[in-house]
């Protein structure tokens, strides 16, 4: 009797009134190894931590709840009520605590839920995020996507924010702390319609510039592009009739007119209606797109699935 009354004593020496102002989560889970185990041993291993630090955590958990929380038993140690009542509480939050931790390094885009924003142009919307979504449907049908319009001033902190979780877009050399993923290259045809007469596979420059043109202003209101430069070095100008905000509007307009525009190839891919598409080989313009993520997302084990699928459906390798 009298060594177990020591015993006691020693377990209730170091207790100190209850703090919680700087709650940590690891000393819970230490304590629910504790529980589990009934052995410090036993419950160091399932933490792959130390035996020492083991017990050093236990004694900072007495203190906190003012409890000897274990105490030694015939067989190991023996919670105190006190222990169970915790354990009975806060068993649950730990289980979420742990699913969470969990889904974080695992996305099983079969059975889980998740929604990302993606901030794109009207082309992009087209051209990548029409197929991404129609896959989404088959391997991934608890994946929502959220659209966002895309603008180049607001994207870093967009992303910084939370605001947006990804961009489609040409990067920025000056944004160099966002994270980037190549996709693909992207190309300029000149669409018109089917039969036009002044399309052909020869159409010059000089022959280009007496087309009537459509052309994609997305500030708005716009009648000149870096194309109009370019043709002004050479000595012409072209007719621009329309100046449009949006590229989904461009291919409509010239199947019921006379009207043409340069377009990017990918636009057209998917267009059931027939066009008339022009290769301009003295046109060399291009622009890549990209993936483009803040750091903040970078290791999320759903936004990383997305980023592999999206890469994937561009013809491009696994990213991490």
């Amino acid at each position: 009797m009298r060594t177990a009354s020591v015993k006691s004593i020693y377990f209730l020496h170091d207790i100190h009134p209850m703090n919680t102002k700087k709650p940590d989560v690891n000393l819970l889970l230490t304590l629910e190894a504790l529980v589990a185990e009934q052995n410090v041993t036993r419950a160091a291993s399932r933490l792959c931590l130390s035996q020492p630090a083991v017990s050093a955590q236990l004694n900072r958990l007495r203190g906190m709840f003012n409890d000897p929380l274990l105490i030694p038993g015939r067989r190991g140690m023996t919670p105190t009520p006190k222990a169970l009542e915790l354990m009975a509480t806060l068993g649950g939050a730990l289980a979420k605590i742990r699913d969470t931790l969990q889904s974080h390094e695992d996305f099983d885009p079969l059975h889980d839920s998740l929604t990302i924003s993606l901030a794109c142009t009207d082309y992009v919307q087209a051209a990548v995020i029409m197929p991404l979504i129609v896959t989404l449907q088959e391997i991934a049908p608890g994946v929502r996507i959220a659209v966002r319009n895309y603008d180049p001033h607001q994207l870093a902190h967009q992303l910084s924010s939370g605001d947006v979780d990804a961009a489609i877009a040409t990067p920025d050399p000056a944004q160099a702390q966002l994270r980037t993923q190549y996709l693909y290259d992207e190309s300029y045809v000149l669409i018109g319609r089917p039969q036009h007469p002044e399309l052909n596979d020869q159409l010059t420059m000089e022959a280009f510039a007496k087309l009537e043109h459509i052309i994609v202003s997305p500030s708005g209101g716009g009648f000149t592009t870096p194309l109009d430069v370019m043709l002004a070095e050479s000595g012409l100008q072209r007719k621009v009739a329309v100046s449009a905000a949006s590229f989904l509007f461009v291919p409509g307009m010239v199947q019921m007119s006379h009207l043409v525009a340069l377009v990017p190839r990918r636009l057209i891919m998917g267009i059931v209606n027939p066009l008339t598409v022009v290769e301009l080989p003295w046109l060399k313009e291009t622009f890549d797109v990209s993936l483009i993520w803040h750091e903040r997302s970078h290791n999320h084990a759903g936004h990383r699935w997305l980023r592999n699928t999206l890469v994937s459906l561009n013809g491009n390798a696994d990213i991490s």
